[in-house]
């Protein structure tokens, strides 16, 4: 086997190893790990028992930091702009014959005319859809209830990896009985659907292609 043939099979067995890497944490969206919460203190045999973590009434529904969450997604969005534009512009000159030295030669005289137009018109249109369910955590109770969560989803298949990620802040009323809330009731919400691999390698343009639409071409 001479080198050439040797370096070949080695770069494809580099290949080959990175194909089947395991997905990789992003620590954006780590998870947050529950508060450590005092002792509580010896019941007393009442309903109510003051300085315990949950009380007789509450139910599974989160609301401390590193509580579960599970976020159902139903994003679905689109969007359509026509633009058109139109513009013409038209002049002309006249230069009358001179008078030299009190005669009139017929063929002193000029004239110039100019007609422009343009045309152009765009139609841009974008569609997406994302559905499916993500289990995130609570990482802070703001001042007045509202949870701030986020979490992420690694999925590792055959032909690369796919990364659901999600954060934002989440109302306590917008949290139904089975621990779940809708992801349009997410404010200020980050929303990432991204893989990795040949796969997603394969649907990315190249380097000398997107030099070539970029706008600093001329042409």
């Amino acid at each position: 086997m001479n080198k050439l043939m040797f370096t070949a099979l080695f770069s494809a067995g580099l290949l080959v190893g990175c194909n089947n890497m395991a997905p990789k944490r992003d620590p954006l969206y780590a998870p947050a790990m529950p508060v450590v919460q005092k002792e509580p203190p010896t019941g007393n045999g009442a309903i109510y028992q003051a300085g315990h973590g949950m009380t007789w009434f509450e139910d599974l529904r989160a609301r401390r930091v590193g509580d579960l969450l599970t976020v159902r997604l139903v994003e679905k969005t689109s969007g359509s702009k026509v633009a058109e534009t139109a513009a013409d512009k038209t002049s002309s000159t006249t230069v009358g014959v001179p008078n030299v030295l009190g005669m009139s030669p017929d063929k002193l005289s000029a004239s110039m005319s100019s007609t422009h137009a343009f045309d152009g018109s765009g139609d841009s249109k974008q569609s997406n859809s994302l559905s499916g369910e993500i289990t995130v955590t609570v990482v802070e109770v703001l001042p007045n209830g509202n949870m701030m969560i986020r979490g992420e989803k690694r999925i590792g298949i055959n032909q690369g990896n796919e990364y659901v990620k999600i954060s934002g802040i989440v109302q306590p009323q917008d949290i139904d009985a089975n621990n779940t809330v809708p992801s349009t009731k997410i404010a200020d919400p980050t929303i990432v659907y991204v893989g990795d691999g040949p796969v997603s390698e394969s649907n990315s343009m190249g380097w000398l292609a997107r030099f070539f639409i970029g706008a600093l071409m001329p042409f």
